[in-house]
Order: structure tokens, then sequence, then C-alpha cells
């Protein structure tokens, strides 16, 4: 098969990888890409994800198989859509699908309509009144832009100072443009967050295992949240009664619930849940893959990814096998600065040094014979080991020995889970 992956991040450099194992696959194109996905076989396509006339001409010429839509604005301008309609298979929600994730609004509505349990929330499109209703909530309260913000359009205010300047700067000051122009305010919940993704195609779900990951840009949880620091899986802290309790109450109502409200669902729903005293609860909802999330739970997938896709684009029934041992841990390096402004262009570690790790490239080019940054997040490092300390060490080691000037990653990735059974 040839097959088209449309992205170029670490995320997609991780589904590419996967699909390359395949002894079906014979060529893997993605587009854009980036230039370190080209080490492991990776055929780049030099057209943005959001060209769709370009990308539907390149997947017809080159008799690609089947696409694999990446990230979530392509989804939510209509490109599975669009591929479709020119007789194209394509693997990823519809439009009016991919809203789970385009407004927070309309999946808190979801939620609140089939009874998926999530926090206590309203929406707002006037500051004052928004105001007014954090001043009589109170702090420590949440307060998120209603449509896409690459994973930053979301404040855990722990003062009334915080929580004011997040509703300024979204309400008034538009810091995400038409996406903060409504918000939704939500309660504070505490617990343990985890991830917990699945393969869903209807009524159709196919839970992956749970992941955890790291928003917060700095160490002990501090700063800013970002588009995501680091990931491990599995994670030995949260019970296998609660990843099922989530399996029952929150997937399978959300897609049952889509197909009532004539948005049937197909691709990969992600849940970013939180462990309470009353059960898991949703935070969000994503329409596609996480990232990095994608980078470790891939790595513990027995079955082959792109019999996986087929079997369901073609409404067969996969059989998914899963790794039981083990552990998976990723660790995000980033451009100092980030998520605010940051430098670009900063040349990257010789990768061919690295030991016993695999390396995720996401906002990088190549300048004469070296590669160098582009974006926030710049690459992944990832490791298995029989225990979380021991991929973690992996990781680490490679790291502290490499050339990391003007970047920074947190030395604090999968500390929740070392000390559990």
């Amino acid at each position: 098969m040839k097959l088209l992956v449309i992205g170029s991040g670490g995320r997609e450099h991780a589904i590419c990888k996967k699909l390359l194992e395949s002894p079906l696959v014979e060529t893997v194109f993605c587009a854009k890409g980036n230039a370190g996905m080209t080490v492991d076989g990776i055929q780049l396509v030099d057209i943005s994800e959001d060209n769709h006339p370009e990308l539907i001409a390149f997947a017809k010429k080159n008799q690609v198989d089947w696409s694999f839509i990446g990230p979530e604005v392509p989804l939510l301008n209509g490109i599975v859509d669009d591929f479709e309609a020119a007789g194209l298979k394509a693997f990823g929600p519809h439009k009016k699908a991919a809203l789970i994730e385009g407004s927070k609004d309309f999946a808190k509505e979801l939620m609140t309509k089939y009874q998926i349990p999530t926090a206590a929330h309203k929406t707002f499109t006037d500051y004052d009144e928004a105001l007014a209703y954090v001043t009589e909530k109170g702090v420590p309260i949440v307060i998120k832009a209603d449509g896409l913000a690459a994973g930053k359009g979301v404040v855990v205010a722990e003062d009334m100072n915080d929580a004011t300047l997040a509703l300024k700067d979204m309400l008034l000051d538009e810091k995400f443009g038409a996406s903060s122009s409504k918000v939704v305010v939500e309660e504070f919940l505490a617990g343990e967050e985890f991830s917990l993704l699945a393969f869903v195609k209807n009524d159709k779900v196919y839970p992956m295992v749970i992941s955890q990951d790291h928003k917060r840009a700095y160490e002990g949880d501090k700063g800013p949240n970002t588009g995501g620091m680091g990931a491990y899986t599995p994670v030995p802290q949260i019970p296998e009664t609660m990843v099922q309790e989530a399996i029952e109450k929150v997937l399978r109502p959300a897609a049952l619930g889509m197909i009532q409200e004539g948005r049937s669902f197909t691709g990969i729903l992600y849940a970013g849940l939180i462990a309470t005293n009353a059960g898991p609860k949703v935070i969000e909802f994503n329409a596609r893959f996480g990232d990095p999330e994608t980078q470790v739970v891939l790595k513990r997938l027995k079955t082959d990814l792109a019999e996986i896709i087929t079997a369901l684009l073609t409404d067969q029934e996969p059989s998914i096998e899963w790794e039981t041992e083990g552990f998976e841990i990723g660790v995000v390096v980033a451009a100092e600065g980030y998520p605010a402004e940051y430098a670009t262009g900063i040349s990257l570690p010789d990768f061919s040094k690295f030991k016993d790790v695999t390396v995720y490239t996401a906002g990088v080019q190549k300048q004469e014979e070296e590669l160098v940054s582009t974006g926030g997040r710049i690459y992944l490092v990832g490791a298995s080991g029989a225990s979380l300390a021991e991929a973690r060490e992996k990781i680490y080691h490679n790291l502290q020995k490499a050339d990391t000037d003007q970047t920074f990653y947190r030395m604090d990735i999968g500390h929740q889970g070392l000390h559990q059974k």
C-alpha cells in the first residue's frame, strides 16, 4: 500500500514510522512533514495541510490507498469531506464531527445532554458577565477559549488576578482571535489527569492504553499551559477500574451521542480525563491523536496500525493487541521562551549519537547539512524500559550529554508514576 499522512509534527512522525513497520506498506508520504522524518524513510510532500485540492491531486496521481489526517485544523476545515467527495479514503472525522474538539461549548452541551461526567461549567461571550460569575464562584477556576488554540487556550486561574487577566486576554484583547470570542468557565477538579484515546467507527469504540501528558511548561507543573512537554504509559496510579469506567461512561456514550446528533464520528477520539473521588470526569475531547501521547502510546501497539485503519475504513472488525509489560516515556525539548515568544534557527544535536532512544522531530528544517528549529516544541526523545525509572534514565542520560543550548525540557516527566506498583 501507499499511504499519505497529513501534518508535520512529532505526532505525524510517530504515525508514519508506525505505518512503515507494516509489511503491507510500501511507501508513506507525509505532507508537509519535516526534515527530521527522512531518516526513517518517510517521503516528504511539499504541500501544506490546508491545500485540499493539491493534496487530493497528489493522492490521486500517486495512487494513495488511504490518507490519515493528523492535526485538528484540517479536520475542522473539512478535509475528510473533501477527500471522500473526490472518491478517496481518508481516516478522520468529518467536519461536523470534528466540532467535538473545535468548540468546547458544543462538547459541554454534548456531555450534559448524554450524561457524560464533566466539570460544572458556563459559557460566556460578555466579559463583565464572565467576571461576575468567576467572582461568585471563586478560585481556583478554569477558563478556556471555546475554539482551537493549539493547546494553549486553557488557564487554570489560582487567584482572581489570573482569572481576570485570562478573561481580559480572551474576551477583550482577542488573544486567540475568534477562538476566544466565547469562553467556557469550569469548576476546578482535583485529581490525576490521564489521556484515554480510542479508534472509533460510528458506534464501535476500540480503546487504547492510557497515558499521562504533562501540559505545564516547567517542573512541578508550574508555568503556562503548552501543547505538552512529555508523556508516559502505562499510568500505574490510575486503577484499571477507573479506565473501564471511563470507557463505559465517557467514550461509548460520546460515540453514541454523536450519532444521535447527526455527527457520527470516525477517527481517533481523545478524552482528556481527571480521576476524581467521584470517578473519571472529562476535561476535554480532541478529534485526533494527541501530541506527545501518540509518540508513547503507538510504541505499545503490537497490532499492525495499517491493518487496523484499513479494517475500519472498510467496515471490518479489527483485532487490536497492546503490550502489557514495560513502560514508554517521551520528553519534549522546546525552544527557550515557549509557549510565548521563542527563537528559531537553533541547531539541533547530532541524534545519531543518541543511544537506546527514539527521536521524533516536530518543529525542524534542514539548513545546509544540519537540522535547525522552526517551532516551539522542537523534538521528543522517547525510550522503553522494564521500569519507568529505566526508561527515564535512558532519555535524561542522552539529553544531559547533548548540546541543548537555547532549549529547555522538564526533568520530572513521569515522576508521578515512579513510586507506584
